[in-house]
């Protein structure tokens, strides 16, 4: 199984020598659709590093709460199209029926449903009254309900098991030898979150445990996948429950000096995606580099493709939730 992965060349890191340091984030936001705000995040904290900003607590709070968000919008939209899949129509709409309360809250709290432009560097562009935080919450509670009638059929409903349960295994050892990333990696019991070391408002949760599974197979990840979501809501809500009332943004002085570089990495809901930048001295990066998740689980994909059946190919794709945006860039 030999992936033929697209170059559609969009100049994304290339740019850095025409937008300055500040404009990049809005290019940053349209690497990818689904993990947009991850990446204007992953970028402005990248920034962040470079030049030595601390950000008020606030806006790191809220980066939370938005990247949550998109963590949730993207396993429902992802188990949408798993269903569409193995030809489940009716649990494909159901998914995305109620992966719109998500997309509600994005719009109300900035104005978008796909690129937010909500992030910047020095903390974010808006803040959410406390009102709509609190409303927030009200949502997620309840969405509880329906998706679990939505997981009972995903974990437990024996036509979808047939389909996913065997196909795809990946082991632990072969999970870590070939370096997956995010749900791909912890379906197979790797203990790879880049949220455990605690960057931005994720240091200030009272404790953090990756959904893991020891089973490696296609069900493994679908299991992993959806119950993050139970996850990212309690994350939003404790988020929400002790946010600090502080500025939402610093005034950015100076310009990112030159030789300087900063490493950083965000776990994007299909795992690590890693930013270095590097300053020159002038409003221009000299070079930006991202490493987005699919980048690491092509590996991976072609080892559980290599002698599956037909009718599972499809299917075993579909497993690694491929951002094909991410990769071709």
């Amino acid at each position: 199984a030999i992936p033929q992965i697209g170059f559609i060349h969009r100049g994304l890191e290339k740019l850095v020598q025409k937008k300055d340091f500040m404009q990049f984030v809005a290019v940053t936001e349209r690497i990818c659709g689904i993990c947009a705000f991850g990446h204007s995040m992953g970028y402005s904290e990248t920034i962040e590093i470079l030049m030595g900003l601390e950000i008020p607590k606030r806006a790191q709070y809220l980066r939370v709460i938005w990247h949550e968000l998109s963590r949730i919008h993207s396993h429902l939209l992802w188990l949408g199209l798993l269903a569409d899949g193995f030809g489940y129509e009716n649990l494909f709409m159901q998914c995305w029926r109620l992966r719109e309360n998500i997309l509600g809250i994005f719009e109300k709290t900035t104005g978008g449903r796909v690129i937010f432009s909500a992030c910047n560097v020095g903390g974010v562009t808006q803040d959410i009254e406390d009102g709509d935080l609190k409303g927030i919450v009200i949502i997620l509670e309840g969405m509880r309900s329906e998706y679990q009638e939505l997981l009972r059929t995903f974990l437990y409903d024996n036509s979808v098991k047939n389909r996913l349960s065997g196909i795809g295994y990946i082991s632990k050892q072969d999970a870590e030898s070939l370096c997956l990333a995010g749900p791909f990696a912890r379906a197979s019991g790797l203990v790879e979150d880049c949220r455990l070391d605690g960057y931005g408002g994720y240091g200030d949760l009272a404790a953090f445990e990756p959904v893991l599974s020891e089973e490696g197979d296609g069900h493994a990840r679908c299991e992993v996948r959806a119950r993050e979501v139970y996850q990212s809501m309690d994350i939003i809500a404790e988020m929400i429950s002790k946010i600090p009332d502080t500025p939402v943004s610093l005034q950015v002085k100076g310009l990112p000096e030159a030789g300087t570089a900063a490493v950083h990495h965000v776990e994007q809901p299909r795992g690590e995606s890693f930013y270095y930048a590097k300053g020159n001295g002038t409003k221009f990066l000299s070079r930006f580099r991202i490493r987005t998740p699919t980048s690491h689980n092509i590996g991976g994909m072609t080892k559980i493709l290599q002698g599956c059946d037909l009718a599972d190919v499809a299917l075993n794709i579909l497993t690694i939730d491929p951002c094909i945006s991410c990769t071709e860039r």
